[in-house]
């Protein structure tokens, strides 16, 4: 998966784990509450992956252009 595809689910998981907190909390289910807990952290986790994707593209860019650089 690419970095926008990891940030893009990450923040839809993010909002559907606040939403499912919502319910849950609404409704007096700790079940769905602690879904939406599990579902928030992993739309975390995700956009992280997809930043530590993003970064990692720029070293290697910035190191490529620094070795044509160095070849010229």
């Amino acid at each position: 998966m690419g970095s926008t595809t990891d940030k893009i689910k990450g923040t839809a998981n993010e909002a559907i784990g606040k939403a499912k907190q919502g319910v849950g909390q609404a409704t007096g289910s700790d079940r769905m509450k602690g879904e939406g807990v599990v579902q928030e952290v992993k739309g975390k986790g995700q956009q992280a992956m997809g930043d530590a994707k993003d970064a990692a593209k720029d070293a290697m860019d910035r190191a490529a252009a620094a070795a044509r650089r160095a070849a010229e």
